[in-house]
């Protein structure tokens, strides 16, 4: 007897274990490829082939999560070494020794400035294995590191022996070439400046020097293969670098505390504060802390009002001095930007207009900034304290697009199958739903909204500001934005009609929305989609941009549109008045419009056809003109009774035809 092929439950479970294994690629398509070997079905080999695929993006993006988590783990170590700190040595090796680990290198290492010498050395390295390169001198504009001593600026090359973008010498070429190096990153150590925010354009130099930070060495990563390095990496050295320059300094101050009692004195509590300040933030990092506490800790370590604010200069969140309520008016956002851009451009905090500005950067993008009020002249270590506010600020900002990157990607994962396969997995996009805050079994309006092209990436961050808040999800299909929105009563044209309020006025550009449902279910859902999709196309082919509507609002394009066909709804909406005036009366106002239509709206036809007096036609029709209003015989209006009185004779037993 030949093998039965085994259960697609056990390979659904294999697939659990590579996930929990985190297995290479490939061993993921084996699963399939065995139940194909074993004889499994076409059903089962589809639903596995899905699964593989949902098991590959789980797989990476755990791998990110965990990526992610490790870097902040040892960013979060390095600050717990710089709150305690001893021996510098061991904190630099500590700092190289992470960047390595984190970056994936083969060696990393520290250079520092000689100043008596006019030159860098070697302070630190990590899996190094030539001496001569760990007694490597540099000159400034000499070599990679160098160069990025000279401009201040993070420079990286995937092949330095091959780069001439900067200057060879023979005595570091050999020991580059000693040490079998070939793609190298460096980033500046900074002192008054905030190293972090230099700017790199990923293969070479920065232009232009690096802010009026004092450049007080280089931190390297470096591969003994070609390598070039993302923008992430670059970021990831520079935080690295931060600290080394933060503990490089903190133990010039400890070295300086010694020399006199009252510099002593005075240094101490600007330690105090600093380390202060550094575990409150620092625990702001870790407790998954949001703006208003960052806020609320800085100004109260600060004793000043401190707004958080976004690029655009609208404020995220704002705190009075010592934390109380903020006073006095809202700052200007254009005035804002332009101050920000500044402290951007010097790399640190600038006072503008009374007020101190920290642009909250990663990088070269600019996320927002930080500013200060109610403080004259900041010393050193509160200058320091609030450009490191602006760096938990901007880790804050990042981790929290980080979380919303992800939720979108998922959330437009479930709108593409719901959309794309509802019958694939009805059970399972209920459940996946219900994760993101959504119950697709239950009644749900479906939207649908566009905008020109020049504002579509736009479009759906604001539908995702526009749900904030709410149980309801949104993501990007096909160049419009699908929203789904749990049903509380509101009818779909309302609820298209309120989203194209909010939407036009976060995209600052015309929405157009159309709304479908309510409807439970993936399938029922799917078709509204589909429904809503007809009504704005609708609704642009009427030159309705940047209006919101259902298809019940569109008259008889509505019941061509929509899904349900609700012929009668649209009969008695049209010929109600009459209909009920017939039906109280005995009347044939209804029998005496279809004649004159019929007849072309000729008044002896029409007679003739009901056999009347043309008077008593005429009398006829000007009490179907005081029933139906002045504008019935208009041509629009004209065609939706006429569309009516076809409908409402089809739907009378016996008179179809």
């Amino acid at each position: 007897m030949s093998a039965q092929p085994a259960p697609i439950a056990a390979h659904m479970r294999r697939l659990l274990e590579l996930i929990a294994e985190d297995a290479p690629a490939e061993d993921f398509g084996a699963v399939a490829a065995r139940a194909r070997t074993e004889g499994a079905g076409p059903a089962d080999l589809s639903e596995l082939e899905s699964a593989t695929g949902t098991a590959l993006r789980l797989r990476r993006v755990l791998r990110q999560h965990r990526r992610r988590e490790t870097e902040l783990a040892a960013l979060f170590d390095t600050a717990g070494d710089l709150a305690g700190l001893r021996d510098l040595d061991a904190v630099l090796q500590s700092i190289v020794r992470r960047a390595r680990m984190l970056l994936g290198t083969d060696t990393a290492y520290l250079t520092l400035r000689d100043d008596e010498a006019g030159d860098t050395y070697m302070r630190v390295t990590d899996g190094s294995v030539s001496p001569l390169f760990q007694a490597l001198r540099l000159s400034y504009g000499d070599g990679l590191g160098g160069l990025v001593a000279q401009t201040a600026r993070p420079y990286a090359t995937p092949d330095y022996r091959t780069d001439q973008r900067f200057r060879h010498t023979g005595s570091i070429d050999e020991g580059v070439l000693d040490e079998g190096l070939v793609g190298i990153l460096g980033v500046p150590l900074l002192l008054g400046g905030r190293g972090g925010t230099s700017r790199t354009d990923g293969a070479g130099a920065g232009a232009g020097p690096g802010g009026d930070g004092d450049v007080i060495g280089v931190l390297f990563a470096a591969d003994r293969t070609p390598r070039p390095f993302s923008p992430d990496e670059v970021a990831l050295l520079c935080s690295l670098a931060a600290h080394a320059a933060i503990a490089i300094d903190t133990a010039r101050a400890i070295t300086d505390l010694a020399q006199a009692n009252a510099v002593i004195q005075e240094h101490a509590a600007a330690m105090q504060r600093a380390e202060e300040a550094h575990d409150r933030l620092t625990d702001l990092v870790l407790r998954g802390g949001d703006l208003p506490e960052v806020a609320a800790a800085v100004a109260g370590l600060l004793d000043g009002g401190i707004s958080i604010h976004d690029p655009q200069g609208r404020t995220l969140a704002a705190v009075g001095r010592g934390g109380g309520a903020f006073q006095g008016p809202a700052p200007d956002p254009d005035v804002l930007v332009g101050h920000a851009a500044d402290s951007h451009a010097a790399a640190r905090a600038v006072r503008r207009d009374g007020r101190w500005t920290c642009a909250v950067s990663a990088g070269q993008e600019l996320l927002g900034c930080l500013v200060l009020y109610g403080r004259g002249r900041l010393d050193d270590s509160d200058r320091r304290l609030f450009e490191r506010a602006g760096v938990v600020t901007a880790l804050l900002l990042l981790l929290s697009r980080s979380v919303a990157e992800t939720e979108n990607r998922v959330r437009g994962e479930l709108i593409t199958d719901l959309l794309t396969a509802p019958g694939r997995d009805p059970a399972g996009l209920v459940v996946r739903g219900r994760r993101l805050g959504i119950d697709l079994g239950s009644d749900c309006l479906v939207l649908v909204a566009e905008t020109a092209e020049g504002h579509r990436d736009k479009l759906a961050g604001a539908a995702g500001r526009y749900l904030f808040g709410s149980h309801g999800i949104s993501a990007e299909q096909a160049g419009t934005v699908v929203v789904l929105l749990p049903h509380d009563g509101t009818l779909p044209g309302e609820a298209a009609r309120t989203a194209v309020g909010r939407l036009t006025h976060l995209v600052g550009a015309p929405v157009t929305a159309a709304a479908a449902g309510p409807a439970a279910g993936p399938a029922a859902l799917a078709e509204a989609h589909a429904e809503a999709l007809r009504c704005l196309r609708a609704l642009r082919a009427l030159g309705r941009i940047g209006d919101g509507a259902g298809a019940a609002e569109l008259g008889f394009l509505g019941v061509l549109l929509g899904n349900a066909h609700d012929v009668e709804s649209f009969v008695t909406a049209t010929l109600g008045p009459l209909l009920d005036y017939d039906a109280r009366r005995g009347t044939e106002l209804v029998r005496t419009l279809g004649a004159y239509f019929a007849c072309g709206g000729t008044l002896t036809r029409t007679k003739d056809e009901l056999h009347l007096h043309v008077n008593t036609v005429v009398q006829r029709l000007d009490r179907i003109q005081a029933l139906l209003g002045p504008g019935w015989n208009t041509p629009e209006r004209a065609l939706e009774l006429q569309l009516a009185l076809r409908l409402h004779l089809l739907s009378e037993p016996g008179k179809g035809r």
